[in-house]
C-alpha cells in the first residue's frame, strides 16, 4: 500500500499560506489521515489522528533530531537539550524534568510563588484599570519561574526575550533574525554566569530546582556541559512563560462562551477546582499553540499496512487532531463538559503532545501548565471583575504560533 501524494513539486507556499489548516484541509480533501508532500523541497509524510500520535509517542520509532527547521530548533529547544536525545540518555535526563515539573512538591512550590506574584500583579492591575493580557501574564510567569528555579536576580532574562522566542518560532523574515540574535546574547550571558557559579560558587541555592538542573549528571555520570545546562534552564523558563497563551485563551472563553462563565460562577467551592481544570483543558484543546510536531523514522517500519522507510520525515497534525469531529462532537465549540484529562494519555487529546510523560511523551510540563492555568483562572473568576472592550478577537491561522492581530485588552479591572 502507498500513501496518497500531493501533486506539484513543492507545497511550502501553501503551508505558509494556510498555516494550521494545511494538513487537515488535504486530509479532508483526499479522505485520508496520511499523505505525502514536499516542504522546503524535502519529502514529508503528513499524519493526523490518534493512531498517528501513538506512532509518534511510542518512545522508539521516531527521533526528533533533524525533524524541525533549524530556526525552530534554535528558538524552541536548541542543540544539547533533552528533546534532542534518544533512548537511555533521553529518559535519564527527562526523569530529572519529571521530578522537577510533575512532582507534588515541585508544583506546590511553584504555585506558592505564582500566587504571591499574581496577588502583587492584581494590585497593580486594579490601579491601572486596563492591561494587555498576554504581556502581563508572560511577565508574571517568567518572574515566577525565575524565583522558583532560585536564580539570582541579576541573572533573570528579560521576559520579552523569552516571549519573542515563542512568537517567532514558526516565522520567517527579520523578526526571526532578531529573535535568534537576542537568544544568542542571552545564552552567552547565562553561560558566563553558570561558569562562574560552577567555579566560584553562588547561583541557585542548594535544594532549589535550578541547582538540581545545573548540577545534573547524565547517564554516563558526568555533569552536563555548561552550554547544555543553559539550554535546559531556558527549556524551563521559556515553556513556563508560554503558558500565558493558554491562560489568555481560557480567560477569553469566559466572554466568547458565556455558558463557560456561568458554569464556573455557579460552581460551589467543593467542585470549583474540577470545574476550573475542565475549563482549562478545553481551552488547551482549542488554543492553536503549535500546528504540528516533526519526527524522523529511526528504522524502516510498517504503519497501518504502509511502509515507512528509515530516515523518512513525518509531521503529526496536532491542530487537526484536536478538531477532528470523529473525536470531538462539535469540535469548534467550547465545551468544558467534555471531561478531558491529559493524565489519561489519550492519543486524541494531544495539546502538548501524546503519550506518558515518563516514557514517550516529550513534554513533561503539562501538570505545571494546568496548575498555573487553574490558579490564574481562579483569580479572574473569583477575585476580579473586568470587561472586554470592543476589539479584534479574530485569530489568523497563518502566524505560527497563532496570535490575535493586536494585543488583547482587558479594561474596567476592579476587585469583586
Amino acid at each position: 500500500m502507498t500513501f496518497p501524494k500531493l501533486s506539484g513539486r513543492d507545497h511550502t507556499s501553501a503551508f505558509l499560506r494556510e498555516g494550521y489548516a494545511f494538513i487537515g484541509n488535504r486530509c479532508d480533501r483526499l479522505d485520508t489521515d496520511a499523505f505525502r508532500a514536499r516542504l522546503m523541497l524535502r519529502p514529508v509524510l503528513c499524519l493526523r489522528g490518534p493512531e498517528a500520535a501513538a506512532l509518534f509517542y511510542d518512545g522508539h520509532s521516531l527521533t526528533r533530531r533533524g525533524a524541525m527547521p533549524a530556526t525552530v530548533l534554535r528558538l524552541l529547544q536548541d542543540k544539547g537539550s533533552v528533546q534532542g536525545l534518544d533512548d537511555a540518555a533521553h529518559l535519564h535526563r527527562k526523569a530529572m524534568f519529571v521530578r522537577l515539573l510533575m512532582s507534588r512538591d515541585g508544583i506546590d512550590s511553584f504555585l506558592a510563588i505564582f500566587r504571591e506574584q499574581l496577588r502583587q500583579a492584581v494590585e497593580i492591575w486594579v490601579r491601572l484599570g486596563e492591561i494587555r493580557l498576554h504581556d502581563e501574564l508572560s511577565e508574571l510567569l517568567a518572574r515566577s519561574a525565575c524565583r522558583w528555579l532560585g536564580l539570582p536576580g541579576e541573572s533573570w532574562p528579560d521576559w520579552q526575550v523569552l516571549a519573542m522566542m515563542i512568537d517567532q518560532a514558526g516565522g520567517t523574515g527579520p523578526g526571526v533574525a532578531v529573535a535568534l540574535l537576542r537568544r544568542a546574547r542571552l545564552e552567552a550571558r547565562l553561560r558566563s554566569l553558570v561558569r562562574d557559579w560552577r567555579r566560584k560558587g553562588g547561583g541557585p541555592p542548594e535544594g532549589s530546582p535550578g541547582r538540581e538542573l545545573l548540577e545534573h549528571r547524565g547517564a554516563d555520570g558526568q555533569r552536563i556541559p555548561t552550554a547544555s545546562a543553559v539550554v535546559e534552564l531556558l527549556n524551563v523558563l521559556r515553556p513556563v512563560t508560554a503558558i500565558a497563551r493558554y491562560i489568555q485563551f481560557a480567560v477569553l472563553a469566559l466572554e466568547t462562551a458565556p455558558e463557560a462563565r456561568d458554569r464556573l460562577a455557579g460552581a460551589s467551592d467543593d467542585v470549583l477546582d474540577a470545574a476550573l481544570q475542565a475549563h482549562c483543558e478545553e481551552a488547551r484543546r482549542l488554543c492553536p499553540f503549535f500546528p504540528a510536531i516533526g519526527g524522523i523514522a529511526r528504522t524502516g517500519l510498517i504503519w497501518q499496512g504502509h511502509q515507512i522507510a528509515a530516515g523518512s520525515w513525518l509531521l503529526l497534525d496536532i491542530y487537526g487532531t484536536l478538531r477532528d469531529p470523529r473525536l470531538f462532537e462539535r469540535p469548534l465549540q467550547f465545551d468544558a463538559g467534555r471531561g478531558l484529562d491529559w493524565r489519561r494519555g489519550d492519543h486524541g487529546f494531544i495539546p502538548q503532545g501524546g503519550g506518558r510523560a515518563e516514557t514517550g511523551h516529550r513534554c513533561p510540563g503539562e501538570a505545571m501548565t494546568l496548575a498555573a492555568m487553574t490558579e490564574a483562572l481562579r483569580c479572574f473568576v473569583r477575585e476580579l471583575d473586568w470587561q472586554l472592550p470592543v476589539q479584534d478577537l479574530s485569530l489568523p491561522l497563518r502566524p505560527m504560533p497563532a496570535r490575535p492581530p493586536v494585543p488583547i485588552l482587558l479594561s474596567g479591572i476592579r476587585r469583586r
